[in-house]
């Protein structure tokens, strides 16, 4: 077996700022452990002060790249490659990079602490079972769940065939079996590692019926009490943009990253079209472009927060002059639906292009040049772009306020994909069965549903989910079998339903 050489990064390290990670194992800070950092490009100073951008680009290393430390502080330099190549080997999204490279970085602490000082590089099956006992069978808080630890022998076995292929390793240090898995076209051999199954029944898929959706946001966003009344102690703010954010995650399918990334440029006009918004390849997961499509509910709540709140938040901006002297923004002249012009540039700027970093860095600017209002749609008080963790913190705390009155409903923002998922499959299964002239109260079979399916609303809710694999979406069966009322629920417009709970909550809250 070849093992990858090792040095101490000293001045890459001056030029890129360290910045420590957490993790989920927690440490004393007198511990020698195995560290996962990120770059952050920062402007030395003094004497020998330089443009750290430019050593990560020398380096082939983009800002807010992951890496692992040795508990020496060594710097792996193979390891470390293997990170900054995973865009070239599948895994090219921001999450998809710091996941692959924390699971890399737990499984090398264990080696250094458990197996006697091993480096990545010298393991075997062994190492991989010993280290499959402490992650799930451990009866504390720091076990897993099935899914974290096959995300897990996912990046394990990248790592394995990126080795190989590097001539690193000279054979797979692990077991692989073969084993049959159904898939659309039927039964197919794959090869997998040993370890892939974890010994632990599979959790049921955890959902929140749009209804408790409703009763969610209501009173952890927006500060009603459980029974519609206001909250006379509600002391939050910016909850109708909070909703408006969760609302428009459940109406379009989006993820959290996505959501949080768009610009005002890019949302459709009220007014005719079908309130399609093209999620730029940048910002979605695995780079692959897709369209969404919000109702017309959505649509005018966008254009009315645009108007009201957020003009408001950045007139407030401009009038405290928090833009001025800002350094860092890429000047904007004119933007369309799909694309931009940056200021002393005559080409279009695709949004499909734009990374959600320099998306927080895009300015509208007047005529002397200087910076007028951000392009990103959410803003907060002080009027700068909202981070995906902002929408995190303020989901958590609307549980916090559902726990607090008693209301058993926790959502994140992924929650809301699976309540758009099981929504839209029951609407779209309906317009189906019509379609086919079927009688519409007739209860139908699993295989049923298959063949009703396949053809067209299973493969048109992978697109709107931005699924790779037709086959992630079959999970949602096995929810319209246990809420079969929502296959047999009314044809009327999700617009429809929504404005009917609502009268009826304003009803009973008079």
């Amino acid at each position: 077996m070849k093992r990858a050489s090792t040095s101490t990064s000293t001045s890459t390290s001056t030029a890129i700022g360290l910045q420590g990670v957490d993790d989920p194992f927690e440490q004393s800070s007198s511990e020698a452990v195995v560290l996962l950092h990120r770059t952050v490009q920062a402007r030395t100073t003094g004497p020998w002060s330089f443009d750290a951008s430019a050593v990560l680009e020398r380096a082939g290393v983009r800002d807010g790249k992951y890496f692992v430390l040795g508990p020496d502080g060594s710097y792996d330099v193979q390891l470390n490659r293997f990170g900054r190549e995973l865009d070239s080997w599948g895994v090219r999204s921001d999450n998809g990079h710091e996941g692959y490279m924390r699971d890399i970085m737990l499984y090398c602490r264990f080696l250094h602490e458990s197996r006697g000082g091993k480096s990545i590089w010298e393991t075997d099956s062994a190492d991989l079972r010993a280290y499959k006992v402490v992650r799930m069978r451990m009866d504390d808080e720091n076990s897993i769940s099935a899914a974290t630890w096959r995300r897990f022998i996912a990046a394990l076995d990248k790592w394995v065939e990126w080795s190989l292929y590097e001539e690193l390793l000279d054979h797979e240090p692990f077991r692989y079996i073969d084993k049959t898995v159904m898939t659309p076209k039927g039964p197919k051999r794959v090869r997998v590692n040993a370890e892939y199954d974890a010994d632990v029944d599979q959790e049921p898929l955890r959902i929140v019926q749009f209804v408790d959706y409703l009763l969610w946001r209501n009173v952890g966003l927006l500060g009603e009490l459980p029974d519609g009344r206001p909250d006379p102690k509600w002391r939050g703010r910016h909850g109708e943009r909070n909703a408006l954010f969760a609302d428009s995650l459940v109406y379009t399918g989006m993820r959290l990253g996505e959501g949080a990334s768009l610009l005002t440029t890019e949302l459709p006009a009220v007014a005719g079209g079908r309130g399609e918004i093209y999620l730029a390849a940048q910002v979605t997961k695995r780079h692959k472009a897709r369209r969404v499509f919000a109702n017309r509910r959505t649509l005018r709540a966008w254009h009315h927060y645009l108007s009201i709140e957020r003009s408001a938040v950045v007139e407030q901006a401009r009038a405290r002059e928090r833009y001025v002297g800002l350094e860092e923004f890429v000047p904007v002249g004119r933007a369309g639906r799909h694309a931009l012009t940056v200021v002393g540039s005559s080409r279009a700027w695709s949004y499909s292009k734009i990374g959600v970093g320099v998306r927080q860095n895009l300015f509208r600017v007047d005529a002397a040049g200087l910076p007028r209002e951000p392009l990103a749609l959410w803003l907060g008080e002080d009027g700068y772009p909202l981070k995906p963790s902002t929408w995190q913190s303020a989901f958590r705390r609307a549980n916090e306020r559902c726990a607090f009155f008693g209301i058993d409903v926790e959502v994140s923002p992924h929650t809301l994909r699976h309540v758009f998922a099981v929504q839209m499959l029951g609407l779209m299964l309906r317009q189906t069965i019509r379609a086919l002239g079927q009688r519409e109260g007739r209860r139908f079979t699993r295989a049923e549903l298959e063949r009703l399916l396949f053809g067209s609303p299973m493969r048109k809710l992978q697109l709107l989910l931005g699924h790779a694999h037709e086959s992630t979406v079959y999970i949602y069966l096995d929810l319209l079998d246990e809420f079969q009322e929502i296959v047999l629920s009314a044809l009327a417009e999700w617009d429809t339903q929504v404005a009917a709970l609502e009268a009826v909550a304003a009803e009973a809250a008079a």
